[in-house]
């Protein structure tokens, strides 16, 4: 298995450094910013297993970096360095694309879990595609290229952000597997959500309005009231 790259972007150079020596001990390559704008640099020129995302950043914030990233069609995994007071930050960073948060002060041996989680996700999103029966699966109009994460609608491409493509990746692998808010969230944000639904039905609005021909009459992503969400398994699989 290759080495793990890992960018932090953090301006406090203490806190850096501890997570840096930290990771450095687990055999992962680290490299720090500690401004937006020189993060930004890294990540455009270079690539990265999990950038470790600051909020509150001089020259560019956090909240604006992760948009970018995910605006590029980065699946780069984000965790976000947040502070208590900030939980209206939080639920940004996360409908944005951030796959994880953790609130300051914090415990390192919190954050290295954290970061083992997410790989762990990673690889095992990335197992789930390589054993998918079809890695071109068609419903209707609608087509996913699973290794390429391509999606088009009629022929016309559609960009989603990776979060937004994992969601689709789950419903299409199970058509007809009904999905609780708590579910997905379980499944394709990881562990210390709860009480964030509202991301998923954000989430959820947002894939529609790229891949529904009529998103207020949903064809493909379907809700089942008090339940959760399904994808539509009448249509057939090609």
């Amino acid at each position: 298995m290759s080495e793990k790259k890992i960018l932090i972007i953090e301006d406090h150079t203490d806190l850096a450094n501890i997570l840096s020596l930290n990771l450095s001990d687990l055999d992962y390559s680290v490299k720090h910013a500690d401004d937006g704008l020189k993060g930004l640099n890294f990540l455009e020129n270079e690539s990265f297993d999990l950038v470790i995302l600051d909020l509150m950043l001089p020259g560019m914030d956090g909240l604006e970096i992760c948009r970018r990233i995910r605006n590029q069609n980065n699946y780069t995994p984000v965790l976000m360095l947040t502070s208590k007071s900030s939980e209206i930050d939080r639920v940004l960073g996360l409908e944005i694309g951030a796959d994880d948060y953790v609130t300051k002060p914090f415990s390192v041996r919190e954050v290295m879990a954290r970061i083992k989680a997410l790989f762990r996700r990673v690889e095992a999103f990335s197992i789930s595609s390589e054993n998918c029966d079809k890695n071109n699966i068609t419903f209707g109009h609608l087509e996913v290229e699973i290794d390429t994460h391509k999606v088009s609608v009629k022929g016309r491409s559609v960009d989603l952000t990776a979060r937004e493509f994992e969601l689709l990746h789950h419903f299409v692998k199970r058509p007809g597997r009904v999905y609780s808010r708590a579910q997905l969230l379980d499944l394709v944000w990881g562990y210390g959500h709860e009480g964030y639904e509202h991301t998923v039905n954000s989430h959820i609005n947002r894939l529609r309005a790229k891949i529904e021909l009529d998103p207020a009459n949903p064809e493909y992503i379907l809700t089942i009231w008090g339940v959760g969400y399904k994808f539509n398994d009448t249509l057939g699989v090609h």
